[in-house]
């Protein structure tokens, strides 16, 4: 063993306990404003598609840090704390409470854990970093007015010591952290009045609606927006899932259905040859498992809403009864304000969904349920859950449930018995003592640090 890890490794204990408590003072004084961000999404710009890895890589700058200097020997000592919320459910599916850190078992890669970090989810004085993902694209439409304002009901319950953000499908900061309350009400409101514009006479949806690159602001997210100084990062990540199809091995393509008639086929080709056309809807340099290794590396809980019917878990007859329902709510939101010309395009959409043959709703509705499942995979990684909104009424009750859960939660930290710094895949536990019958909804894996961290 080398001089430096040495070192490394007999300071460790005291750096452990100046975290603990460098933690309990930051968690004692006033939120502070985080820097804020000059050019958000500009780490995806840095990621090249590897066709031989099979995955997203990204290239490093071509220059060495400022500081650096030549031939030195730098002693870098840090600690790597693992913390995870977690969820306890009793046989009834009720939150538990009253848990103290004795109660909790945690074990990494098998081996018994020491919990040395603990508190309560509604615990005031631990802030927490909530970034809030709206897709507001055309999809979206019927939900927007609803979401938004119990997104400002959500705001209005979050404690003064906590931190707030807003990114849209853009891949857009909104609303940098902040803890002004005001500031974050207005700039949704402006949101919903960006989108509302498409029913005033002369102005194009396209002007007005965002672009569906949900999983570009997820991870531009991830990448960006959470430092150390996050002890409780949460995202809420509301939207539909549609830049699965442009993503590196979508687990999706976009055609035509089969057995279209002749006439609907043409209008189903024409439709996707102006769709590949768009400039917007070009291939990402990153995949699906891309995102959901940057999901799983990160420390942050992830609560995903899903704007429509669920059809995951339903029989392919019950599918297909909700999507036919789907449309004709989209088709009553749109003409909510008809004129002629709008009216008479609905109508024609009402007309080719009437006469789409079976085989090509069973096919839309598979395609569907692929991209519900990929966007239910993304809460889970992290411990957290999947809501439909499957009515615009909806809204307010499911971030009333996200707010209630995260107050219900646990903040269970440990620092590993395994020290190396190898960037390997680490399996993690954490059950209740003596209750085996308890369900703990929390992370189920980490990542350990690189060799050059």
């Amino acid at each position: 063993m080398n001089f430096r890890r040495s070192l490394k490794l007999a300071l460790e204990p005291f750096v452990t306990c100046f975290v603990a408590l460098s933690l309990t003072v930051l968690a004692q004084s006033p939120p502070k404003e985080k820097p804020k961000l000059k050019d958000f999404g500009s780490s995806l710009k840095r990621l090249r598609w590897d066709p031989k890895l099979n995955a997203s890589v990204e290239t490093k700058p071509a220059y060495k840090e400022a500081n650096a200097g030549e031939g030195e020997d730098i002693v870098k000592v840090e600690t790597s704390l693992v913390v995870s919320d977690v969820l306890v459910l009793d046989h009834r599916g009720q939150s538990v409470k009253g848990l103290t850190a004795n109660d909790f078992v945690v074990t990494d890669e098998g081996k018994p854990q020491q919990v040395g970090m603990f508190s309560l989810g509604d615990n005031v004085t631990v802030p927490r970093s909530i970034v809030l993902i709206v897709d507001y694209s055309t999809s979206q439409f019927p939900f927007i007015n609803t979401s938004i304002a119990a997104a400002k009901t959500l705001v209005d319950r979050i404690a003064p010591i906590d931190r707030m953000a807003i990114v849209t499908d853009d891949v857009k900061l909104l609303q940098d952290f902040t803890t002004d309350k005001t500031a974050l009400k207005d700039k949704l409101e402006s949101l919903r009045q960006r989108s509302s514009t498409w029913d005033t006479p002369n102005t194009s949806p396209k002007q007005h609606f965002g672009r569906s690159a949900q999983y570009s602001a997820l991870l531009a997210t991830l990448r960006e927006m959470f430092d150390e100084e996050d002890q409780r990062p949460i995202i809420i990540f509301q939207t539909d899932g549609d830049e699965a199809l442009w993503l590196r091995n979508p687990i999706t393509v976009r055609q035509v259905p089969p057995n279209l008639p002749k006439d609907l086929r043409k209008e189903a080709e024409r439709a996707l040859s102006n769709w590949q056309k768009d400039p917007r809807n070009s291939q990402q340099e990153f995949s699906l498992n891309d995102v959901y290794r940057a999901v799983e590396k990160s420390r942050a809980i992830i609560y995903t809403v899903i704007p429509g019917f669920q059809l995951i878990g339903l029989s392919l007859d019950e599918q297909i009864a909700k999507m036919k329902a789907e449309r004709e709510r989209t088709v009553l939101a749109w003409n909510a304000k008809p004129t002629p010309i709008r009216t008479a395009i609905l109508k024609g959409e009402q007309d080719r969904w009437a006469r789409t043959p079976p085989e090509a709703l069973r096919y839309e509705a598979g395609e569907e349920v692929k991209l519900q499942a990929a966007l239910a995979v993304v809460s889970t990684i992290t411990g957290g859950w999947t809501a439909f909104l499957e009515q615009p009424s909806h809204a307010e009750e499911i971030y009333s449930r996200i707010s209630s859960d995260i107050n219900q939660r646990y903040v269970v930290g440990y620092y590993p018995t395994n020290k190396e710094h190898d960037g390997k895949r680490r399996k993690l536990n954490i059950t209740v003592r003596d209750h085996p019958e308890y369900i703990v909804m929390g992370r189920k894996a980490y990542y350990a640090p690189s060799p050059d961290q």
